[in-house]
């Protein structure tokens, strides 16, 4: 074996370590993965407590470089693994895996950056192979489905939503004015969205009755208007479900109440037709 096929080796190896889980040195790459990245951004959370930076800050610092030049040489290897580069490298999992040590490096130019470290719990989502959890990724698509159909909805309710802040805060703007804090539209319309979605800083406070009369309202409009995406998305899903659920056809009885995987009919016992047939 000559040079050349010893390092087609080794990367085919490596891309089967480092992008499978299906060997125990896959599993065993994983994992040393993921426990490093808590470690990391365990690091990075202690470092940002005062007490902690001054009792052990060195330590903490010598951790995260470590762990940086760790990462590093894993992302390079991964592009070097990898059979398309390039593809890898703009992938979700790529763009996340540079921008985990990034900070680090720019912390020397920019000082406090390296605290967005944190990003590097991104990472950790790698744990849905390493727990063999990708069953679950069709529950999320059959969500994100529901979600896609009722967007021209949700888009219908966001505008109406807009409409109702900039009302609210152009008439607390009017009622209230510059003396209350309500110094502008922009402003009031602040205020609107804040009293609506029942935050309720309390930074700006209507003075005026007829203001805290209005203030009554936006608050009680608020409940009205967190429940309706709630509702929106919860239809879908059921429709979405209702479909799912009674889409096969008993061809005897016409009974529509078969679940996916059911073979005949649980009213007359007639073979029911496949699913494919159905569409």
């Amino acid at each position: 074996m000559n040079e050349s096929q010893e390092k087609e080796s080794l990367r085919l190896k490596l891309r089967h370590i480092i992008f499978g889980t299906s060997s125990p040195a896959g599993v065993l790459f994983d994992q040393f993965l993921i426990i490093a990245i808590l470690a990391s951004v365990v690091a990075v959370m202690l470092d940002s407590v005062q007490s902690i930076h001054d009792a052990h800050g060195e330590w903490l610092y010598i951790l995260e470089w470590g762990l940086t030049v760790l990462f590093t040489f894993e992302y390079v290897i991964r592009l070097w693994a990898s059979d398309r580069p390039s593809r890898y490298a703009g992938s979700f999992f790529g763009i996340v895996d540079l921008l985990s040590v990034l900070p680090t490096y720019l912390s020397l130019i920019l000082p406090g950056a390296n605290y967005l470290l944190t990003i590097r719990i991104l990472r950790v989502l790698r744990i849905f192979r390493v727990m063999k959890l990708l069953s679950f990724m069709s529950e999320a698509n059959f969500l994100a489905k529901a979600l896609l159909r009722a967007r021209r909805k949700v888009a219908v309710f966001l505008f109406t939503v807009i409409v109702v802040m900039i009302s609210f805060g152009s008439i607390m703007y009017v009622i209230e004015g510059p003396a209350s804090g309500f110094t502008s539209i922009p402003r009031s319309i602040y205020w609107a969205i804040v009293t609506v979605t029942t935050v309720g800083y309390g930074d700006i406070t209507p003075q005026t009755t007829l203001g805290q009369a209005i203030a009554s309202l936006a608050m009680i409009t608020g409940y009205a208007i967190i429940a309706v995406p709630t509702g929106i998305v919860t239809a879908e899903i059921t429709s979405a479900m209702s479909r799912d659920r009674y889409a096969r056809e008993c061809t005897n009885c016409h009974l529509h109440e078969h679940e996916v995987d059911a073979l005949h009919c649980k009213r007359c016992g007639e073979k029911l037709p496949d699913e494919e047939a159905d569409t």
